[in-house]
This record gives structure tokens, sequence and C-alpha cells, in this order.
């Protein structure tokens, strides 16, 4: 029986429909967040929107619509903004598993970031309401961390990234497994099978297989840091 294949490059990949929620500054949109050890992309399918992001350079928006591809790295700390209220996105997410494993980390008010526990407090979505308070708090500590920047002081966001490291560094142990199960086994993989076919060997081409998955129901949507997220099972 032929093996059903892994997601390319075990990656993540999710459907998201951007919060219409207004926030403190009228914007609608997400949590903004940064990610300490993944890259991410934007595919834009529906709507209109922007991008926000802010490093010690400075911030950047990025105007999104159907057709944009836009990725950043770790320690970008990213805002998806929905201009429409019906901005639509696929997550291509490196490292599948680190995100939902802590490698994301949302820019909450310092006094939120002093402990795991605090942390966990903050960041912890039941429904719906759970998840426009969690968003309310981090725009909170993006717009303070923004206005920084703007005035040519990147302490604060600097120090943010410290908290990040110190609220996380319990997990890294845990997160070089995940990488070794996925990203570098598949890398592996590959070269397994290079071998292979200049050998002359086949068998990975006569265990070929198609895998679908189907999106969840509407209602079983996740809330997510930057909306509802349909989420696949790729492992």
């Amino acid at each position: 029986m032929s093996t059903p294949p892994t997601f390319p490059g075990a990656t993540a990949v999710s459907g998201l429909r951007v919060y219409d929620w207004s926030a403190e500054d009228g914007l609608c949109g997400g949590s903004p967040h940064i990610h300490l050890a993944c890259t991410e992309a934007y595919v834009v399918v529906g709507g209109e929107g922007e991008l926000h992001t802010l490093t010690v350079a400075g911030i950047e928006r990025t105007p999104l619509r159907p057709g944009v591809l836009a990725w950043f790295g770790p320690g970008t700390v990213h805002r998806a903004v929905n201009l429409d209220g019906a901005l639509k996105v696929v997550v291509v997410m490196q490292n599948s598993g680190l995100p939902e494993a802590g490698d994301a980390v949302m820019t909450f008010p310092p006094e939120h970031l002093e402990s795991a526990a605090g942390y966990q407090l903050a960041a912890k979505v039941v429904d719906g309401t759970d998840a426009r308070r969690r968003r309310d708090l981090a725009v909170e500590g993006f717009l303070w961390l923004a206005d920084a920047v703007a005035a040519g002081d990147p302490g604060p966001l600097t120090e943010f990234y410290r908290q990040a490291v110190r609220l996380r560094s319990e997990l890294f142990d845990s997160w070089e497994q995940v990488v070794d199960a996925g990203a570098l086994a598949a890398a592996q993989r590959t070269a397994e099978e290079l071998k292979a076919l200049r050998e002359g060997r086949i068998d990975h081409l006569l265990g070929a297989a198609l895998r679908v998955e189907q999106p969840p129901e509407p209602e079983r949507r996740a809330f997510g840091m930057c909306g509802r997220l349909d989420r696949y099972e790729l492992g």
C-alpha cells in the first residue's frame, strides 16, 4: 500500500479570514505578533487590506489585494489589516508545528510578558470575546512599540525581543525535535531520493500517492491570532 505524501517541505498551510473587528486606532484586523524561528508567507485570495510590519528599521504598510504574495522572516512584527471586511489569505508557514508550539509571541504590553503564566493568561482564548480582548491587548503593545521606533528609539522593540526569547526559552529543546522530525527529515528524504535516482532505483516512484484535505465546517473555524482559521492536518 502506498504511503500518503507529507506536505511539501514540512510547511504548514491554512486559510485565514482576517478579523473585521475595529481596534483602538480605528483599523480592523488581527493580533500583531512575531515568530522567533519561522518565516511566514501570505497569498492573498480575496478582499483588500494591508500588512503592517515593524522592525528596528521602522514600520512598513504593504497593500494586500488578490494575487499579492508577501513573506517575512523571524522577528518581523506583523499585523494583518482588513480594509473592506473581506480580506482572505492563504498562509504558508515554515516549520509546521513550531507556531503551535509557541514560536509566535504577541506584542502584549511588557507587564504581560514577564512570565509564561502571565502571558498564557493574557493569550487564552475560549471564544470570540476572548479573541477580541487578546487582539486589543496586542494592538495596544504594537502601537506603543511602533511609536517608539518612529521616534527613533528602538529600545522598547529590542526589549520586546528579549522578553519573547526569555518567555519561550524552556521550549527550545522541544522545538528542535519538531524541526528534526519535520523540515530536516523532509530535506534528508529528498537527499535519499536523489541518491536512489542516481542509482536507478524507483521505489519511491512506485509508492506515488495523492492526499487531499477538506476545509472544516465554518462553525469549526479556529479563532487564530489574525482571524478565523481553516486548519489542515498535513502530517
